[in-house]
């Protein structure tokens, strides 16, 4: 458990180990040898204990491997000469994952490339919980964008409003990742500030087949689209030239009439009219 301490400021000691320079050079000249010398000693056996802590850094202090505190206040100290100091930066840090090689849910390669924005909150954790805490952050998120990438799709060729996909539910995705990481990362003692999916595409290997697959799909749900317009249109037609008597139709022609204008309506190309010179039943 993180314990914040706040040691002796460094100034105070400053003051009095300079005063011990005259002090030794007294004692030297008036023969007090011993008292000259642990002075010298005393001066320089202080030295080790002066440390500084900028903003958005702390200090870990150890004594002979117990842990005594952190000190997370800006400015000059002092302590034990004997105590082991570790500096570690408190400032947000952020990195972008290279984009990572992964399957979705239904097995398809898919390179995914992330955004880790984090920040030390707890020394304790971060310092003794685990060997090395950055390269913790990268091995655990690279872990967690796996697994998140493991539970959706893609992409959802058959119906988009389905299920969520890593295409589509954007939002979604990120949360989900974001609570891996943090859960992952808590042990260590980091808190997560923001994680986000920057990188998003198929594997090259199989790129130009959903690439494909994808132009099939806009194709079919493009003609569906264009045959249900057309049978409403032939079906408006018909139903103004019965109504407006223009016309009577018997079933052969009526057959005829909605197949050429499904051809007409539905065709990606121009129709070419060809003129009948003769009469209808010809």
């Amino acid at each position: 458990m993180e314990k914040i301490t706040k040691p002796i400021s460094g100034y105070v000691i400053l003051l009095l180990n300079l005063a011990l320079i005259p002090a030794a050079i007294f004692s030297l000249i008036n023969g007090q040898v011993v008292l000259g010398v642990a002075s010298i000693f005393a001066f320089i056996l202080i030295i080790p204990g002066y440390f500084i802590v900028e903003p958005n850094k702390a200090m870990v202090l150890l004594l002979f491997g117990e842990y005594k505190g952190t000190v997370k206040a800006n400015g000059f100290f002092w302590v034990n000469p004997f105590m082991t100091k570790k500096k570690i930066s408190l400032r947000v840090r952020n990195f972008e994952n290279k984009p990572l090689k992964v399957n979705d849910k239904i097995g398809n390669p898919v390179m995914v490339g992330t955004i880790v924005v984090w920040q030390v909150e707890d020394t304790f954790k971060a310092t003794f919980d685990v060997d090395d805490y950055e390269n913790f952050v990268h091995l655990q998120s690279d872990a967690a964008v796996r697994k998140m990438a493991g539970s959706y799709p893609y992409d959802n060729f058959e119906d988009e409003e389905a299920e969520v996909t890593l295409r589509s539910g954007v939002e979604e995705v990120n949360h989900s990742l974001e609570e891996e990481i943090v859960e992952r990362l808590n042990h260590a003692g980091i808190k997560v500030i923001e994680a986000r999916i920057s990188h998003l595409a198929y594997a090259s290997e199989i790129a130009s087949a959903m690439l494909q697959r994808q132009q099939a799909t806009a194709i079919v749900a493009a003609r569906q689209k264009i045959v249900e317009g057309a049978v409403g249109m032939v079906e408006m037609a018909l139903e103004d030239l019965k109504v407006k008597d223009i016309i009577e139709f018997d079933e052969d022609k009526k057959a005829t009439m909605v197949s050429n204008l499904m051809v007409v309506l539905c065709s990606d190309k121009s129709a070419s009219p060809v003129l009948n010179v003769g009469t209808l039943h010809q």
